[in-house]
C-alpha cells in the first residue's frame, strides 16, 4: 500500500498542470515531492500527501473537535437527500471542493458519482489532513479562496457546500461550459438546536447569499430541500458538536442537552446550479 505523500506525488505528476503558482501566477513544473514555478517558490508535499499554498499559518476555529463529529454526522445520513440532489446535478470530469473540511461531503459524494479528477481544499489544516483518510482518489490542499492555486478553465464543477464563495476565482477556475453547486442553509436549517441553544430567539436568513448568487451566476437549476432526519442513537451528541452553533451558547444548555439529546433534526437547504 502506498504512503500518503507518495500517492499525492503520483497524482501531482498527472495533474500538475492544473495548479498554478499563487505567489506569481506561473505554471508549475512537478519535481519528486514538490511543485515549483520559474521564479523558484516551491510548495512541498507533506507527509500526509497534501500540499500548504498560503505564505503564512492560519489559525481558525475549525478544528479536529468539530470535524470529528461533522464527519461522523455527513456518513449518518443526515445529508443524503442533498448529496443525491448534488449527484445528479454534476457532470463528470474534474471537480474542486470549496471549504472541503474533513472531505466526507466529497466522499459520500463519489460513491454515488464518481469524478475523473477530484480536489478538495480549505483553509483549515486539520480538516485537510483529516481528508487525507477519506476512502477517496484525491487531492487534498490548504489554500486562500480568494487566490485559488488553480489554472484558468481547469474545473468542470465547483461544489461549494455550507462555505463562502468567490466568485471572480469561481470564474477564473471553471471551463468555459463549467458550473456551480451551492448549497445554502434555509431559515428552518438546524431549528431544533438553534431554539434549544438560543432559546431567546435569533434571526436566521441567507437570502443575501442567495442574492448574491443570482446576481453573479446564470442560474440554472435550483430547489430547495427540507426534511427532519431521525439522529441515530450513537450520533445525538455528535450534533451538539458539529457546527459553530454551540460557540457561544451557554454551558449549563450543553449540558441539558448532553443529558437528554435531541432526536430529530430539520434540514432545510437551498441547491442552486449556476454557470
Amino acid at each position: 500500500m502506498l504512503k500518503k505523500i507518495d500517492r499525492g506525488s503520483l497524482f501531482l505528476e498527472k495533474n500538475y498542470a492544473m495548479f498554478r503558482c499563487p505567489k506569481c501566477h506561473e505554471t508549475f513544473s512537478m519535481d519528486n515531492h514538490y511543485l515549483s514555478c520559474k521564479n523558484n517558490h516551491q510548495y512541498d508535499l507533506s507527509k500526509k500527501g497534501t500540499i500548504y499554498f498560503l505564505d503564512h499559518q492560519v489559525k481558525t476555529d475549525y478544528d479536529k473537535e468539530m470535524f470529528l463529529p461533522r464527519g461522523r454526522m455527513i456518513r449518518s445520513g443526515m445529508y443524503q437527500p442533498v448529496i443525491e440532489q448534488l449527484a445528479n446535478w454534476i457532470t463528470p470530469g474534474k471537480l474542486l471542493d470549496v471549504g472541503c473540511g474533513e472531505g466526507s461531503f466529497l466522499a459520500e459524494l463519489n460513491q454515488l458519482k464518481a469524478n475523473e479528477v477530484s480536489i478538495g481544499f480549505d483553509l483549515a489544516k486539520e480538516g485537510i489532513y483529516l481528508a487525507t483518510d477519506q476512502a477517496l482518489d484525491c487531492f487534498w490542499c490548504v489554500a486562500d479562496l480568494t487566490n485559488l492555486p488553480f489554472s484558468n478553465q481547469c474545473f468542470d464543477t465547483i461544489l461549494n457546500i455550507f462555505s463562502p464563495s468567490h466568485y471572480q476565482e469561481f470564474r477564473r477556475v471553471l471551463q468555459k461550459d463549467g458550473s456551480v453547486l451551492k448549497v445554502v442553509p434555509q431559515e428552518n436549517y438546524l431549528r431544533e438546536l438553534r431554539e434549544a441553544f438560543y432559546p431567546e430567539g435569533k434571526p436566521y436568513s441567507n437570502e443575501a447569499v442567495i442574492d448574491r448568487f443570482n446576481m453573479e451566476m446564470s442560474v440554472e437549476k435550483r430547489t430547495r430541500l427540507t426534511y427532519q432526519f431521525e439522529i441515530p442513537v450513537q450520533n445525538q451528541l455528535d450534533l451538539l458538536d458539529m457546527s459553530p452553533l454551540e460557540w457561544h451558547a451557554d454551558p449549563l444548555i450543553k449540558q441539558r442537552l448532553m443529558a437528554k439529546p435531541l432526536e430529530k433534526i430539520t434540514i432545510d437547504v437551498e441547491i442552486l446550479k449556476g454557470h
